[in-house]
């Protein structure tokens, strides 16, 4: 293989391979079966190769992508005789899954006759089996409480469908006829990419595609130096905390040291609290894809996010920690939390460091799974909350955006048509309007949460279940700005008193009618409120923004 390409050629075909996860990732849309992936697009998809290298990855969850290398890593461990034809799934967090609802697919790639590249599907499933409908178990002390695991094994062999294998996934599957669908889906897309690479082995011969690829990781690598280099040298702290873990225990604190020196970043988080009994523990998987996503987030949005741009990097971390829990311990909200506070530790650390380029705290994740039957259908439904996405944190840049999500998805998870939802499932949204004051004050103020009241029209009872966290700590301020208010959920029940939800509660009667009265938080305000102008103050308040505002207008 030569060991030097030309620019032009190189651009061509790093264009080409972002162009193939992109067309994979509509694919995905346009023919998966549950809302979680047509409508909140809960799925991320890549390109790796036989060394566990990102290649190229389309923009959807980051916190999906910066785990595929290690799960790429455990396929290439346990399976030699990968053939034309062999899929490969694999959910295990103990193998290079973040949690067990995302369930990975894994589509070999040939040119003549040798194995170059994976694509890649990674898609979060509605329902994964175990003591709770929807994946999310607060109760659960160990991970066999929370759903089906699987480790790295072949779906089809050399083209061929195990039949009994699909057969074994589905029956543990509550939803098993959206979960074939949606299976089927993330084959397609996979299939789509292997085609689409296929084509462009033939355009181009495999030596000059596999020199362009060196060269794109070395071009995206030197380029990220550039940037890390113009960084302040030293040791920076930074921390956060996870409001509690459910079972008692609160405050739980995720501690980052970095040292930045050079190019080169150092990221320690061996100081973080022990793991907990409850499922706010992450794998090894998703504390590497925190971290990464913390540090892509800090260099140039038009750097190519590939194995390349992280280079420079290298993090530290201690098993048994709540960052990176022992095996057979529960981690399901992992990809939300800690997730969520790894990136806030490591931002806060390096605000001193970079400080135009730190964000302030975006929002944390508090989600509802509800399961029950629809009148119209008669039929059992699981439904997830996607909509009242929190606010984003502001920037140097700006105020934060406004009902954009967590700092894991920064915007990839979407909440969808409001009226789709309600033809699908039993549900009516009273109201879904922007959460005034939300945002933490500033020279640049944080997006704003949303006010949801949801209406539940079963004509029996359901059962619900949260998982999150956010309702005592809000979205960090940065740099003088101030925190985000915190997330607040209530259930309103006829003949009741309005009841305070848990971010992490399992069993939740619901009645017929009940109303569940949602405020989500708003990010942090960047730099000192005294510098925030009066025009964007009077914008705010012409806009309703503010609370004051709202207040008068109403």
């Amino acid at each position: 293989m030569s060991a030097k390409i030309d620019p032009i050629t190189r651009s061509v075909v790093q264009h080409r391979l972002s162009s193939i996860v992109k067309e994979m990732g509509e694919a995905m849309l346009r023919t998966s079966y549950s809302q979680i992936l047509n409508s909140s697009r809960d799925f991320s998809l890549a390109i790796c190769d036989t060394r566990a290298r990102l290649i190229a990855q389309a923009d959807h969850l980051p916190v999906h992508v910066g785990a595929l290398p290690w799960a790429t890593l455990a396929v290439e461990e346990r399976f030699k005789d990968v053939a034309q034809g062999d899929v490969i799934l694999l959910n295990d967090p103990y193998y290079g899954g973040s949690h067990l609802p995302d369930l990975t697919a894994f589509v070999p790639v040939f040119a003549d006759g040798k194995r170059l590249l994976w694509t890649i599907v990674r898609a979060h499933q509605s329902d994964i089996g175990g003591a709770t409908h929807g994946a999310y178990n607060p109760g659960a002390t160990e991970i066999f409480q929370e759903g089906l695991r699987v480790p790295p094994i072949k779906l089809y062999e050399a083209g061929k469908l195990r039949d009994d294998l699909l057969d074994l996934l589905a029956l543990n599957i509550r939803n098993p006829r959206e979960f074939r669908g949606d299976l089927a889906a993330m084959l397609g897309a996979a299939h789509l990419g292997e085609r689409r690479l296929s084509r462009l082995f033939a355009e181009f011969g495999a030596p000059v595609v596999e020199a362009a690829v060196e060269a794109i990781l070395d071009a995206t690598e030197q380029q990220t130096r550039a940037v890390v280099s113009t960084w302040k040298d030293g040791v920076f702290y930074g921390e956060a905390f996870l409001d509690d873990d459910g079972h008692g225990r609160t405050d739980i604190r995720i501690a980052a040291k970095v040292t930045k020196k050079g190019s080169d970043v150092e990221v320690d988080l061996s100081d973080s609290d022990p793991q907990s009994t409850s499922f706010v523990n992450s794998s090894h998987a998703n504390m590497q894809a925190a971290v990464a996503m913390a540090f892509a987030y800090l260099i140039d949005a038009e750097i190519p996010k590939n194995t390349g741009a992280l280079r420079p990097l290298k993090v530290i971390a201690k098993q048994g920690t709540v960052v990176w829990a022992d095996p057979g311990r529960p981690v399901t909200l992992c990809t939300s939390h800690p997730s969520n506070e790894i990136v806030e530790a490591i931002v806060k650390a390096l605000s001193a460091s970079c400080p135009e380029r730190a964000m302030a705290g975006w929002s944390r994740r508090f989600r509802i799974a509800i399961q029950g039957e629809d009148p119209r259908t008669e039929k059992n439904f699981i439904w997830h909350l996607f909509q009242a996405r929190p606010g984003g944190g502001a920037s140097s840049g700006g105020d934060g955006w406004s009902s954009i999500g967590e700092w894991h998805s920064v915007g990839g998870l979407k909440f969808g048509s409001l009226e789709v939802a309600e033809v699908r499932f039993p549900l009516h949204f009273r109201t879904h309007e922007f959460r005034p004051g939300s945002g933490g004050d500033g020279q640049h103020r944080g997006g704003l949460g949303v006010s949801l009241d949801l209406v539940l029209e079963t004509a029996k009872p359901a059962k619900g279940n949260t998982a999150g966290d956010g309702a005592r700590h809000g979205p960090c301020g940065m740099l003088g700005g101030e925190d985000g208010k915190p997330h607040h959920y209530r259930l309103l029940s006829e003949g009741c008193e309005p009841r305070v939800l848990r971010t992490k509660e399992v069993g939740i009667d619901l009645h017929p009618g009940d109303c569940l009265e949602i405020r989500s938080s708003g990010g942090g305000g960047w730099g000192p409120p005294a510098k925030r102008s009066e025009e964007a103050r009077r914008r705010d308040r012409e806009q309703g923004m503010t609370e004051v505002a709202a207040e008068q207008r109403s």
